[in-house]
């Protein structure tokens, strides 16, 4: 217990344009719409928080602010910040789904946490096993010369991992592009694929193995979500390891994912899980199994960027990398007061206590939307 009370919560919705359209197999995005959860405690203390979902995999910003503003607010405004398994219980009881928001609302608990106990939250959370993560860029705009002029100038920047976003073009768009790029760069570039989940069952071992050739790292959620059985005898069939994303939302899946070998690698995502503690409990779950996990991200602003740094941090087996990348080289502007710390092609997890970013007043105030309070 402390001796500080949350004593307000306001939730800012925020649209920020990107650069450059990135097409999907399963949609394309065009900007970063989220809805940070802002606490502020009696002592003066704020927390942040980020709920970054995306209709198509996980949720609406409309529900996810709704359920932070109208569902969770009575289970946080008056309590002690510092529990955070708690009150996130109560948020467990309370709503069902909504995963972003409860990310959103555990984030921002962990940050005030974490200056109220003058700890980073990777140490809050199990300790810290590395202060950088490699950077993964994905190669999703549908003009491939403009991806071209993109990771020219990420090369420059240190950046070494791509992935390409494939499926929602044809199979020879997808051999061209890696080919150029394998040409060009040579052995030096790590090249990964994720399909997101925009390939037949039926066709996927045939598109995978003519990708082989180029030597990816790994094929990510090449079939549906709910394609559990098809992606595990794919995963036994190909050589290249293939990763789940869409697939494995929570613990149950990744147990169950686990037991029949479905993937070689799981995906983890704060937004999609529910926020750092669940997804190192899947991490758990992972390498009690063998399997690797991978730093994915939504369509996030700096702050659930940086939660998610925190997390990858804290994991022991991590040899994949992450790709927080969009507030640094997708959307129009990065919100945050100190710019999310990319530097030599990695990122930099913060030292200072709590989560180590938040908003400018300023750019809050260009890009909100919405302000619910």
């Amino acid at each position: 217990m402390s001796d500080h009370r949350i004593a307000e919560m306001r939730i800012h919705c925020v649209s920020i344009p990107a650069k450059a359209v990135h097409s999907h197999g399963s949609g394309d995005v065009s900007g970063i719409n989220a809805a940070l959860c802002e606490l502020v405690t009696d002592t003066g203390l704020t927390g942040w928080g980020e709920a970054s979902p995306w209709p198509v995999f996980t949720g609406t910003l409309d529900g996810n602010a709704a359920a932070l503003h109208v569902h969770l607010r009575g289970h946080v405004v008056g309590r002690d910040p510092v529990l955070v398994e708690p009150i996130m219980a109560d948020a467990e009881r309370a709503l069902v789904g909504h995963t972003e928001a409860k990310a959103a609302l555990e984030c921002a608990l962990l940050d005030l946490a974490g200056q109220i106990a003058g700890l980073p939250i990777s140490e809050l959370v199990g300790g810290r096993h590395r202060d950088a993560l490699p950077l993964s860029f994905s190669v999703a705009n549908p003009d491939f010369d403009a991806d071209l002029g993109d990771i020219a100038r990420l090369w420059d920047d240190g950046v070494r991992i791509y992935k390409l976003k494939t499926g929602f073009a044809d199979h020879a768009f997808d051999l061209m592009r890696m080919e150029k790029l394998r040409a060009l760069y040579g052995d030096e570039i790590r090249l990964r694929i994720d399909y997101n989940q925009g390939l037949p069952a039926y066709d996927a071992i045939r598109h995978i193995r003519d990708l082989e050739a180029f030597r990816p790292d790994f094929v990510e959620q090449p079939v549906r979500s709910f394609e559990r059985e098809a992606l595990a005898e794919i995963t036994r069939a190909v050589d290249v390891p293939i990763m789940a994303d869409e697939s494995v939302f929570d613990v149950r899946d990744a147990l169950r994912g686990a037991t029949s070998r479905m993937a070689d690698i799981f995906s983890l995502k704060t937004a999609k899980s529910g926020g750092i503690r669940r997804c190192i409990e899947i991490a758990a779950i992972a390498r009690a199994a063998g399997i690797e996990v991978y730093g994915g991200c939504m369509f996030e602003t700096s702050i659930a960027h940086m939660a998610g740094a925190h997390l990858m941090a804290a994991i022991p087996n991590l040899t994949l990398g992450c790709e927080f990348y969009m507030s640094s080289y997708y959307a129009e502007a990065d919100i945050a007061v100190t710019p999310f710390p990319v530097r030599d092609g990695h990122v930099h997890v913060p030292t200072e206590p709590g989560l180590g970013a938040v908003p400018d007043p300023d750019m809050l105030a260009r890009y909100r939307t919405r302000l619910l309070t």
